[in-house]
């Protein structure tokens, strides 16, 4: 039995055999419409979410399947250990992803459930973002043979897993962040990033952007706090720091790259408007593509 908690569980040959179901199941959706006949999909949810709710629901459905969402809050995993909901949990469904606020939950989650547990976000990594992010840039790009992506943003748990991808796929990664979410720094896996030659970091965008196929942005501000008066300081501390980081034109300095964000997006912090709606911006592709992988990933992890 496999889990999915950070997108280091899988090799360079897993990961191109799930993008490349993806895409097969994004061109003929309905060779796959039984191909989840009658298992069920627990989601737990302790954050809010559109696009894993919505991906992973639709795509279990759409594959003959069902899914079972659940508020942990609204349910016994919040007051009792995870260790006797999980084996209860596990016995009434085949898969459970977990958007949850803490890795360290996710970790006790996986460890005492009979089925596959998929990590849909927590503080430390999002590899069901970054499964979508490869598959589309190997839609995009046909290939990950020379490509460079810039990150541009908070090293947060999205960075983590685009950094482990990298590593594993072979990309260039130019990680231009001047603020770390310090639950999100893992120094392991950074330390072997480094020492891969694939991964290092730029202090200027502009130059960065002279490098790069692909230019990624992510929020600055974490959605559970994005509206909470209480961290109304450290919110404008990070947007007057990292404006100048903006994804704008003028930090492309003429340069084309396609752009994307992994969404949800503020227009006018992270990136100009312009440049969502632009014909380089892949963000909406991107989006749509974690269904795709996702439903792939389900039959990688459910396959006998």
């Amino acid at each position: 039995m496999q889990h999915l908690l950070s997108l280091k569980e899988l090799d360079k040959p897993a990961l191109l055999s799930i993008f490349q179901k993806g895409l097969e199941i994004k061109k003929h959706p309905e060779s796959f419409y039984h191909a989840c006949e009658r298992k069920g999909l627990l989601m737990l949810f302790q954050k809010t979410s559109t696009r894993t709710s919505l991906s992973f629901q639709s795509g279990m459905n759409q594959m003959g399947g069902y899914a079972v969402p659940m508020d942990w809050d609204s349910s016994n995993f919040s007051i009792s250990p995870i260790q006797y909901e999980a084996r209860y949990a596990s016995r009434n469904c085949d898969v459970i992803m977990a958007r949850l606020k803490h890795h360290s939950d996710l970790l006790e989650l996986a460890k005492y459930s009979t089925v596959p547990v998929i990590n849909g976000c927590c503080d430390k990594y999002h590899p069901c973002q970054a499964l979508a992010d490869f598959m589309t840039i190997y839609e995009t790009a046909g290939t990950f043979s020379g490509i460079t992506v810039t990150y541009v943003g908070i090293h947060n748990n999205v960075a983590n897993s685009l950094v482990a991808g990298c590593v594993s796929l072979g990309i260039k990664l130019l990680l231009v962040t001047p603020i770390v979410n310090s639950p999100a720094w893992d120094d392991e896996l950074m330390q072997l990033a480094y020492q891969s030659g694939l991964v290092e970091n730029a202090h200027e965008l502009s130059q960065a952007v002279s490098r790069s196929d692909f230019v990624y942005t992510d929020t600055w501000i974490d959605m559970e706090f994005f509206r909470d008066p209480r961290y109304e300081t450290e919110r404008n501390r990070r947007i007057e720091q990292m404006l100048p980081y903006q994804l704008n034109r003028k930090n492309l300095n003429g340069y084309s790259p396609y752009i994307m964000h992994d969404m949800p997006i503020h227009p006018g912090f992270e990136i100009e408007e312009e440049l969502v709606e632009s014909e380089r911006s892949i963000i909406y592709r991107q989006a749509e593509n974690r269904m795709h992988v996702q439903k792939s990933l389900l039959l990688h992890l459910l396959q006998p």
